[in-house]
């Protein structure tokens, strides 16, 4: 069980519920085998946020499309936390045109993504980005929802 907590900096309009948010969370969870209590939160940002958090924490001067930050607890600290997640809407909406998908798929995409990157999960090295998107690829098709790395 997944306990997302949900913050909007935008208005929710156009945003899936947070139901939406819980099932997809929970089916990363899943796919990726946790099977112990999970909690995390999912903050909803504009472009400006999104860009100024992408920049100060990755040195990068433009608003990506999500950001996890992995919970850095102490070792004695048993506590179900595995971090924070932060979506920018208005990349996201920019995207799902661009790539011609459903806007609710590829919330659902980036939502799974962030949190298996919470989990550890990592795509710089060619071998680990392979198998991270043959994960979500698996997730999403549980889902109903197509391979978002095919064309």
């Amino acid at each position: 069980m997944a306990t997302v907590h949900l913050g909007y900096a935008v208005p929710r309009a156009g945003i899936p519920s947070a139901a939406s948010f819980r099932r997809w969370v929970e089916a990363a969870l899943h796919g990726a085998k946790r099977r112990k209590a999970t909690e995390l939160s999912i903050r909803i940002v504009d472009a400006e946020e999104g860009r100024a958090l992408n920049r100060d924490y990755r040195g990068k001067d433009y608003a990506t499309n999500v950001l996890s930050f992995e919970a850095e607890l102490p070792p004695d600290l048993k506590l179900p936390l595995i971090g924070d997640m932060v979506i920018c809407a208005p990349v996201v909406a920019r995207e799902a045109v661009e790539q011609g998908k459903r806007a609710r798929d590829h919330w659902a995409h980036l939502t799974v993504h962030g949190t298996l990157h919470l989990l550890g999960y990592d795509h710089i090295v060619e071998a680990e980005a392979e198998a991270m998107e043959a994960l979500e690829t698996r997730i999403l098709a549980g889902l109903g929802i197509a391979d978002p790395y095919c064309d």
